[in-house]
């Protein structure tokens, strides 16, 4: 395993590699407040289009904590394509650092990247997919539930980045998945036979009702309604998803033992209810912090052998 830039080019044994030693290293830093240096002298070039929280927050502590270091480069100060091209910058930071995180737009300057690059390539998120949080998601439901085969997860909100990821790693997991938007936020027709040939035995659902989506489900999963770049959107979003908030009511639909989760940033009021967000079946912050873990991994796998 060389790059991670998406679930679905990602073997079964390479995900379940990473999730372990994931746990490993957080087991590790909970018991004794430190990880061995698996980065010692190495840096992580990290490039950010977008806003982030989470992605920066966990990838630079993810490196610090490994012994080595992140080097933030925001959009301004690289330029993908405007500035330079792509190419060159995936051949300058391939002489400079030992690997390259992106946050970007277009998915397409995340394979040019790695097509360039002679160090680990790292999709941090672009428009058509999100996997570094799908793992994350996978690692907080397999702490919760002790096993992740045959959990069904609902994914309710708009057919997006991270519903994307999150189909394609339920299917590598044996998880069922229900996605359930409002007609016409599904995620494409061409998506979803694509992810049908990615993972043929995956159990994929498309149901346009909230509470026959709860009733099936062992985890229930929302994300904004309005992405960034979509602000032009919201007045009309906002009309099409009223009723997809997951809130008390939705979750009362689904069985007892069911979870929350979001992978934030989370608008309280619209895609979930306050009180579902603070409640004792929420795992929304075990979730995110969880980031921080599963990106340890990923860095000492692609960056420090393990």
């Amino acid at each position: 395993m060389r790059h991670f830039i998406s679930i679905a080019e990602t073997s079964i044994d390479d995900l379940n590699h990473l999730l372990e030693v994931a746990d490993r290293l957080k087991a590790q830093y909970k018991t004794t407040g430190r990880n061995d240096p698996l980065l010692a002298g190495k840096v992580l070039a990290m490039i950010f289009e977008k806003p982030s929280l989470r992605t920066r927050v966990s990838f630079n502590n993810a490196a610090i904590h490994l012994g080595g270091s992140g080097l933030l480069l925001r959009d301004e100060e690289v330029g993908l394509d405007s500035r330079e091209p792509t190419k060159d910058v995936a051949r300058i930071l391939s002489g400079t650092c030992d690997g390259i995180m992106a946050r970007t737009f277009a998915h397409d300057k995340i394979l040019t990247l790695r097509q360039w690059s002679t160090v680990p390539v790292i999709n941090g998120l672009t428009d058509y997919s999100h996997p570094c949080q799908a793992m994350a998601d996978l690692m907080t439901l397999r702490e919760h539930f002790g096993s992740l085969q045959g959990k069904t997860l609902a994914f309710i909100g708009d057919g997006n980045n991270v519903a994307r990821s999150l189909s394609v790693a339920c299917g590598k997991f044996d998880m069922p998945f229900i996605l359930c938007s409002p007609p016409g936020y599904e995620l494409p027709r061409d998506d979803v036979d694509r992810i049908m040939s990615q993972v043929p035995r995956m159990d994929f659902q498309r149901v346009v009702d909230p509470m026959e989506a709860a009733r099936r489900a062992d985890v229930l999963y929302t994300d904004t309604w309005v992405s960034m770049g979509q602000e032009t959107e919201k007045a009309r979003r906002l009309k099409d998803f009223a009723g997809y908030q997951i809130n008390a009511d939705l979750l009362s639909a689904a069985p007892s033992h069911a979870v929350v989760l979001h992978c934030l940033p989370a608008y309280r009021g619209l895609e979930i209810s306050d009180e579902v967000m603070e409640g004792p079946r929420s795992l929304i912050f075990p979730q995110a912090e969880n980031r921080l873990h599963f990106q340890k991994g990923l860095l000492a796998v692609l960056m420090g052998g393990q």
